[in-house]
């Protein structure tokens, strides 16, 4: 019989008519086939149902021009051929009692709790178990002679549009669907089936105990209240008890049993009353409920995000809204249209269900909104916004030119040396983060790690650009900002650039020979030239000045989240070696500087290695810093002498310094102000009126971006 039946189906995927293709189809439906069997011809069903192409008059021609002149008009050609089914199955009782049939054992021999309550809800309890579980599902679908709903699903309906059109099914449709279910022979009729609504009611209850489980865990149970609240509870033990049994979590699970309680008295012909109050307390927890995930992701916001913890309290909220639709579907089970739209519901959840992407895009935003957290509070720091500002930030920048030269030196020393292309990377990333680290503990400036910073300090703002004073404010920080980045990079470049032409005149005045060879100079020189790869090398520096306050963004994130200041406030041996007071001082430092000093190594780690690796193994790259670079050609003046203001090279070589300092500040910024926005879900018509804002701003007051406007006192 099953092979018979993929002949058949072989030949009817070879027919090129629609109606001939649904009559071929129709044929073969067999109500006494084997699972496996009914299945198969179940998805190739729906399969002809999405195809969307018009159906063609064929042997039941009739049939087909009673369906076009009874159906009203539809833009949905999944519903056009639905209508085309049912008539054809209405002049044809074998047929349809045959669907009918296969229809009703699907859902009597299927296991619909793998729907109702798993559908688009991952099963691993980590977020990238699940990730694996997603690949794993897209490389291996589920097979037809699985028992349960969700395998069906996932194979009837592959495409995004079929929720749609299950969605919008009109009225008439609806009915006559219903009715094909209803429509059996004596014998079938007499069969005992449980009813759908009592499924709805056992997924709902699993769902219940799998919310109540995860709420009481002490993952989500430690995050519920403030720090106050778990300071108060700590006092005393009764307390405790009963906060918990005060949570809605702990009475979910007997407002359930409450429920079916009430249903099953109200079944054996009791009042309705019990019944509805029961259900009005059970929506009230589910609502307490979706509070409570509310203050958990607060608490996680405020002190540091996991992934697997984002995970888990993502996947209780999405049980709570399918415990919801659940509720409603129930209680309205004599709705066809209630019915229709949990069945749409199904289908997107089972469908997301596939998805990494998805995945990723649920579980980030909230991670991703706490790592530029850090840099928001960090570029804060980095906005002149006053004169005052401005002029201490040329004196930072100044500083941060001044540690680059000795910097750019360093590197010439570690190059000459002419060591193995790994070593020499190794060696240079040192040489930077030493640098960096100075840089931020003396609080000097390096003009292209700002924008990184800043841009998310900008983002934060964005909260308040409904209104417009939060307009006017976004539009000077962003003016404040352009005028902070240009002063930042003159300040360093201007001072970097003489004070390397100085030292290396100076050493040659003292030991008779330069810093470089002459060869090195003009190679240098070369390299910088605009005409070039060096724009290219100056947006991939870019990327890896954005990828540090990544990096920066997630160190402070797990120094919070596993609450290491409070380990080292507490540590025994410490408080012994220095003191309760030191102990906390030690504390605060690291909880201060953790994340500059992660950043700080780091970039200076991928400014070092990252060439060397993507030499190595991809492409050629090598970095192209604007200080770095300035310090670099500064040097190579000293060499090259008063002669090489002639050489078209060196000119080329500005000229390439100055598309540094753009693409530098630009790619970083855009990266960093791009993941900021994202975390603010903001929209692409409010973008495009803060850049109209922007533009109307600089024609206005151009003169914003080179010195800041003189601030009134208040009160005149």
């Amino acid at each position: 019989m099953f092979d018979s039946l993929k002949r058949l189906i072989r030949k009817w995927r070879a027919s090129r008519d629609g109606g001939h293709q649904l009559d071929a189809l129709l044929a073969i439906a067999d109500q006494t086939a084997p699972y496996a069997e009914r299945s198969e011809w179940l998805i190739e069903l729906a399969h002809w149902i999405r195809r969307g192409r018009a159906v063609q008059p064929g042997v039941t021609e009739a049939a087909n021009s009673a369906a076009e002149s009874a159906a009203p008009p539809s833009k949905n050609p999944a519903h056009t051929r639905i209508r085309y089914l049912l008539h054809v199955l209405d002049r044809n009782p074998a047929w349809k009692a045959n669907v009918a049939g296969i229809l009703r054992a699907l859902l009597r021999e299927s296991d619909s709790l793998s729907l109702l309550c798993d559908a688009g809800m991952p099963v691993h309890s980590g977020f990238f178990g699940a990730v694996f579980e997603r690949v794993e599902a897209s490389l291996i679908p589920p097979a037809p002679n699985r028992r349960d709903l969700t395998a069906i699903v996932t194979l009837m309906f592959g495409s995004g549009l079929d929720a749609e059109w299950i969605d919008t099914l009109p009225a008439d449709l609806l009915a006559r669907i219903h009715a094909l279910f209803g429509f059996a022979s004596a014998e079938d009729a007499a069969r005992n089936s449980t009813p759908f609504s009592l499924d709805l009611l056992a997924a709902l209850h699993n769902l219940t105990c799998q919310i109540s489980s995860t709420g009481l865990s002490q993952t989500v149970r430690s995050r519920l209240g403030g720090a106050a609240a778990s300071d108060a509870l700590a006092d005393d033990t009764s307390d405790v008890r009963v906060a918990m049994e005060k949570q809605p979590f702990y009475r979910l699970t007997r407002a359930m049993l409450a429920l079916e309680a009430a249903h099953d008295a109200y079944a054996a012909g009791g009042p309705q009353e019990p019944l509805l109050r029961e259900v009005n307390y059970l929506r009230l927890l589910l609502d307490e409920c979706r509070v409570a995930t509310d203050n958990v992701f607060a608490h996680l916001y405020r002190n540091g995000v996991s992934v697997d913890i984002v995970f888990q309290v993502e996947r209780m909220r999405m049980r709570i809204e399918r415990a919801e639709h659940l509720l409603d579907a129930w209680l309205a089970r004599d709705d066809l249209r209630a019915v229709a739209r949990l069945s749409a519901e199904l289908v997107r959840a089972n469908q997301a269900s596939q998805s990494v992407a998805h995945l990723a895009r649920s579980n980030f935003s909230l991670l991703a909104r706490k790592v530029v957290e850090y840099s928001a509070d960090t570029g804060e720091h980095y906005i002149a916004r006053d004169r005052a500002e401005y002029l201490k930030m040329m004196r930072m920048a100044a500083g941060g030119g001044l540690v680059t030269v000795v910097t750019v030196c360093v590197k010439f020393a570690i190059t000459g040396a002419h060591l193995h292309a790994m070593l020499e990377g190794l060696l240079a990333g040192i040489n930077y983060s030493a640098s960096f680290l100075l840089m931020h503990f003396l609080h000097f400036s390096l003009a292209t790690k700002q924008p990184a910073m800043t841009a998310p300090t900008l983002a934060r703002e964005l909260d308040d650009v409904g209104t417009p004073a939060g307009v006017d404010s976004f539009v000077s920080s962003v003016t404040a900002l352009m005028r902070t980045q240009a002063a930042a990079v003159l300040g360093n470049v201007l001072l970097v650039f003489p004070v390397s032409l100085g030292v290396d005149l100076l050493w040659h005045a003292l030991f008779h020979t330069d810093l470089i060879s002459a060869d090195k100079a003009l190679a240098t020189l070369q390299s910088f030239s605009l005409v070039g790869p060096t724009p290219f090398y100056a947006a991939l520096t870019g990327v890896l000045l954005w990828s540090s306050s990544l990096l920066a963004g997630w160190a402070d994130n797990w120094f919070i989240l596993h609450r290491v200041a409070d380990a080292l406030a507490y540590n025994r041996r410490l408080r012994m070696t220095l003191g309760a007071a030191g102990a906390e001082r030690l504390a605060r430092f690291c909880r201060t500087n953790v994340a500059g000093v992660a950043g700080n190594i780091t970039l200076g780690l991928m400014l070092g290695l990252v060439p060397a690796i993507l030499t190595a193994f991809a492409f050629k790259f090598e970095v192209r810093h604007v200080t770095l670079s300035a310090g670099s050609i500064g040097v190579a003046l000293g060499v090259l002498g008063k002669d090489a203001l002639r050489l078209p090279a060196l000119w080329w070589a500005v000229a390439g310094v100055g598309s540094m300092a753009i693409l530098n500040v630009a790619v970083s910024f855009a990266l960093a102000f791009y993941m900021a926005a994202k975390s603010r879900d903001l929209r692409r018509s409010a973008v495009r009126s803060l850049r109209g804002a922007i533009w109307q701003r600089l024609r206005r007051r151009p003169l914003e971006l080179v010195w800041p406007a003189k601030v009134e006192p208040q009160g005149r």
